[in-house]
């Protein structure tokens, strides 16, 4: 099933760049936003870009942005319903596979490293059971994407904690990836047609969060952020072999500790 065009619906620190990039590719892409600010900045950025304004729990007429082959959702709206609602347009649309971007937060923390496949979610997450409808159309083909936190020269991890903000679980493993590498794994699912499929990622690295927060900081020039350290430290370390062994992914960024950030 050849993708030759692109709905992003989210257009903000992932949805934008990756907009950016697939046109970039040669890809007719239409973008979305919420945000009537947002969508007045994308216009003035890239006006060459199809950007429309669509919220879909105000279910809107959405037939033009979701005449493409595959649509790219990237927004943190939970609302079941919405989704339902979401995937009836779908239904009727000329869109035949849909990439969910969605997080490792499904995991519990359990202490090891998890994986994709072995069922431990969160079933009373909303977020899994966002996920659950999409998988289970069968109009149309879904994999999931779970990123792990997001970072880059405008998200620097040194600078997350410099509003006295406390860092929780300092002896916790950190789960994180580069903007680089996620859209690297968007593009890597839609050239090998890998649907139906759930699939994690993040860096190869996982140092533990007070030891590289406290790194992050001092290279940004600020100080060490504070912590409590708790009774119980608990955490997960999200496996990213699938990415590796299922797209033959090879990640731009596998140390965390050994990105560079240039000023935003």
């Amino acid at each position: 099933m050849k993708i030759n065009s692109i709905s992003i619906l989210g257009s903000g620190w992932l949805g934008f760049p990756l907009a950016e990039h697939f046109s970039s590719r040669g890809f007719t892409v239409k973008a979305a936003t919420r945000s009537q600010e947002r969508l007045t900045h994308i216009q003035q950025s890239m006006p060459e870009l199809p950007i429309y304004q669509v919220d879909i729990a105000a279910r809107q007429t959405i037939e033009d942005f979701l005449q493409s082959d595959c649509l790219i959702i990237n927004i943190t709206h939970k609302d079941i319903a919405d989704f339902s609602w979401l995937i009836r347009q779908l239904e009727k649309s000329t869109v035949r596979t849909v990439l969910f971007i969605s997080s490792t937060s499904v995991y519990p923390s359990v202490n090891r490293t998890v994986s994709e496949d072995e069922g431990i979610e969160k079933t009373d997450s909303p977020l899994w059971q966002i996920e659950q409808l999409f998988l289970q159309q069968q109009s149309f083909l879904t994999s999931v994407v779970r990123f792990g936190g997001l970072i880059d020269s405008r998200r620097q991890p040194g600078r997350f904690f410099r509003h006295g903000k406390k860092l929780q679980q300092p002896d916790a493993r950190v789960n994180l990836i580069h903007l680089d590498d996620c859209i690297g794994v968007i593009e890597t699912i839609i050239k090998k047609q890998a649907w139906g499929e759930v699939f994690n990622a993040v860096a190869d690295s996982h140092p533990l969060k007070h030891e590289f927060y406290s790194e992050m900081a001092e290279r940004s020039g600020l100080p060490a952020p504070e912590y409590n350290t708790p009774e119980k430290t608990e955490f997960k370390i999200i496996s990213n072999d699938k990415i590796k062994s299922r797209l033959g992914y090879q990640l731009k960024h596998p140390d965390l500790l050994q990105i560079e950030f240039s000023s935003p």
